[in-house]
């Protein structure tokens, strides 16, 4: 049986969860994998669950100095101090498990370092898609395939106000509130519902997918906040319903396209029914063709599961690295930020003739063709009249020179909505 000795740096939902399936599952771990994990220490300001005094370091030198530490948890979140923390553990050896895809997907390269020149594994399953093990099966299921696309929604905050908006009818705002009373949003929102997390997930499962390092920046990244319930509703009559999706492709010719972006897809795919907090992922591999993992997306017990998952392959494994040039410069690598997809457009016009045909003939100059059109008739005592228009596939910068000029017409007053169409 081989002993080994666990640190955990945080011990608030995550970090509890670690500390409490430690516990349920070592006798289950150490019957199928021959190992036994023991918990040694924590360092923490807060604890979200009971732990013996003699198991709280005083600061990281207790745990780095350890000789018997041989893995540590990081899930603390944030920049810092959590990089130093995990570049020191990294360089004295010691194997780092991780969930903080903000710090790893910003941090890559220099934690990567820090790790060769400890010759220490750095595993980090939890930071996408919870207790799903996508990132185990792009390093170790699909070596046989080329992979062309990986997508899916990867926030569960965000999909669970979409599905709430869709199922309920309701607006952003009352959905936002509902979701921070019940735990699913943080106070402070932002990063999910700007899209900034999913931003973060897709700089490394891009990375990981296509063999190539794929920074946060390059990442186009829209939120959905601009997101009304007649965007869904007027989707849902096309056939369509909205997910805030990420999405990287790569080209025969090596090109990268990667974004994140509230997207409209046909209500019969499988992620349109991917409900509440739920997160689902697919690939599309040469050999086996398209794939889905589907799970919990966050939460104590999915994440730990990861963790943990993590701690226990590192002691049957020599450490892998990434299999790209990894360096904070993309230069081997073109990103296509012109993509091609078809948009949904909605527009505010006033109710008289000839407003459809201006905006068509503005579209058709900047080559985006006319898919369907809906219009709607001004409410009693207004001016304004929805006018929607689903477009065939066209390119992202000629729609975007063809609704600023849309903007300009006398007859426009505004159009709110642009949402990109994936069949």
């Amino acid at each position: 049986m081989k002993e080994v000795k666990v640190a955990i740096l945080g011990m608030g939902t995550v970090g509890g969860g670690i500390y409490q399936l430690i516990e349920k599952e070592q006798k289950n771990i150490e019957h199928k994998e021959g190992i036994r994990l023991e918990v040694k220490k924590t360092l923490a300001l807060n604890y979200a669950v009971d732990v013996p005094e003699e198991k709280k370091a005083k600061d990281i030198d207790e745990i780095i100095n350890d000789p018997q530490i041989t893995v540590v948890a990081e899930v603390m979140g944030g920049q810092h101090p959590s990089k130093e923390f995990i570049i020191a553990a990294l360089e004295s050896g010691k194997t780092v498990v991780s969930a903080n895809k903000d710090m790893i997907s910003q941090n890559w390269p220099e934690l990567e370092a820090a790790a060769k020149k400890g010759n220490a594994g750095f595993y980090f399953e939890a930071a996408v898609g919870g207790g799903i093990p996508i990132l185990r099966a792009l390093q170790d299921s699909m070596q046989a395939n080329s992979i062309d696309s990986i997508y899916g929604i990867v926030n569960g905050t965000t999909n669970y106000i979409l599905t709430k908006m869709d199922d309920e009818g309701r607006d952003f705002d009352d959905v936002l509130k509902e979701a921070q009373a019940l735990g699913y949003a943080e106070a402070n929102p932002t990063s999910d519902v700007e899209g900034y997390d999913a931003r973060y997930k897709l700089s490394i499962l891009a990375s990981m997918a296509f063999h190539a390092r794929v920074p946060v920046d390059k990442i186009y990244c829209e939120g959905i906040t601009k997101i009304t319930k007649l965007d869904i509703e007027i989707g849902r009559e096309l056939g369509y319903v909205v997910k805030l999706l990420a999405i990287g492709k790569k080209a025969a010719d090596g090109t990268i396209e990667v974004r994140v972006h509230p997207t409209m897809i046909l209500k019969d795919h499988a992620l349109a029914n991917i409900k509440g907090s739920f997160n689902a992922i697919f690939i599309n591999g040469s050999a086996v063709g398209e794939m889905m993992w589907y799970g919990k997306g966050a939460g104590d017990f999915p994440t730990a599961s990861a963790l943990v998952s993590d701690m226990v392959y590192s002691t049957h494994h020599e450490p892998k690295y990434a299999t790209f040039e990894n360096t904070y410069e993309a230069d081997q690598v073109r990103f296509n930020d012109d993509w091609i997809t078809e948009y949904f457009i909605r527009t505010n016009v006033e109710d008289k003739p000839g407003v459809l045909a201006k905006i068509a003939g503005i579209l058709g100059k900047h080559d985006v063709s006319i898919e369907s059109v809906i219009q709607k008739g001004a409410k009693e005592g207004e001016k304004a009249a929805p006018l929607i228009l689903v477009t065939h596939k066209a390119h992202e910068k000629d729609l975007n020179k063809a609704i600023e000029e849309i903007k300009q017409l006398d007859a426009v007053i505004d159009v709110p909505s642009c949402i990109r169409v994936e069949k």
